[in-house]
């Protein structure tokens, strides 16, 4: 049979492999960086839930650098997204980005990190406050609810790991059998960690747990207590659940991490972001699931 040229071009248009690629929704990413394994795959799960509602996914680099960020979303935007994923990096500093999408009229969703800005649609996040308090209730039950503890928590300002503690702060205050006997805030290091460990031990030898504000500051500490032959009688909680702790966890160094997966992490942010363009109605925080990490589970979350 022969077509009039109108007809065929009409059945060329919905037969050639992009055309159906161009009708999928595109969404567009933004996060902090591109070699950090967390974000790795965070974006790993976000391709991959993605591809399985039949959305096609744009990504702009950032590696820390807030304008930079700014300039992606922008970008992002011109090319046409639907919505937005972005992990800020900084609470603040790229609220300009938030300004562009609801100019737009985008959805703009953060996912880990969080915005100040009134045009963050909504947050996919961890309860940080409930995670702070799992952790105490588990130190205390390691601990026989009694002794001195030190506190190594994350940057002064940051409001994630200002719930962190609060949570932790909460339940411990209601234990005057433990007390809080060193309590330093600082950057999210190994260096830093052993320092202030060591600090710590040296100050209170009858120290019984270090709280530290995530995995990197656990295994520093945890070098410390080591090198002060007190693997085992100081308990050491990190945060994040990275390989490094795990096998941490496997070979006592570490007594606790928080797992926190960020492939369902990206998973998740894609879902809500897909159900908020249905129509759907969501918290203004959603919550991933974290699961606590000890000798106890360990064997079954170490990789294959």
């Amino acid at each position: 049979m022969r077509y009039p040229l109108a007809i065929l071009a009409v059945l060329l248009a919905f037969t050639l492999p992009g055309a159906q690629a161009q009708q999928k929704t595109l969404i567009g990413v933004s996060l902090p960086q591109d070699d950090n394994p967390f974000y790795i795959a965070m974006l790993r799960g976000i391709r991959a839930r993605a591809a399985e509602l039949g959305m096609d996914v744009v990504t702009v680099s950032s590696q820390e650098d807030k304008a930079k960020q700014i300039n992606g979303v922008q970008d992002l935007i011109a090319r046409g997204v639907k919505g937005i994923l972005i992990s800020p990096i900084d609470a603040t500093g790229v609220n300009a980005a938030y300004d562009a999408a609801a100019a737009a009229k985008l959805p703009i969703i953060s996912v880990a990190r969080a915005s100040t800005s009134p045009n963050q649609t909504l947050h996919v996040a961890m309860d940080e406050k409930q995670i702070g308090r799992d952790i105490a209730n588990w130190t205390l039950n390691a601990v026989g609810g009694k002794g001195k503890v030190a506190v190594l928590s994350g940057p002064p300002g940051s409001p994630t790991f200002k719930n962190l503690l609060d949570g932790y702060s909460e339940v411990m205050a209601k234990n005057p059998a433990v007390s809080i006997a060193f309590n330093q805030a600082g950057a999210l290091t190994r260096e830093r960690g052993l320092k202030q460990a060591e600090d710590a031990l040296v100050a209170n030898p009858d120290l019984v747990a270090i709280y530290a504000g995530n995995d990197d500051v656990a295994l520093g500490a945890a070098q410390a207590v080591a090198a002060a032959s007190k693997k085992g009688k100081v308990m050491v909680t990190g945060m994040n659940g990275v390989p490094p702790a795990l096998r941490g966890v496997k070979d006592g160094a570490l007594s606790l991490t928080i797992e926190l997966n960020p492939v369902n992490w990206g998973r998740l942010g894609v879902d809500v972001l897909a159900g908020y363009l249905k129509g759907e109605k969501f918290e203004q925080q959603v919550f991933i699931k974290h699961e606590l990490i000890d000798a106890k589970n360990i064997d079954a979350k170490l990789p294959k």
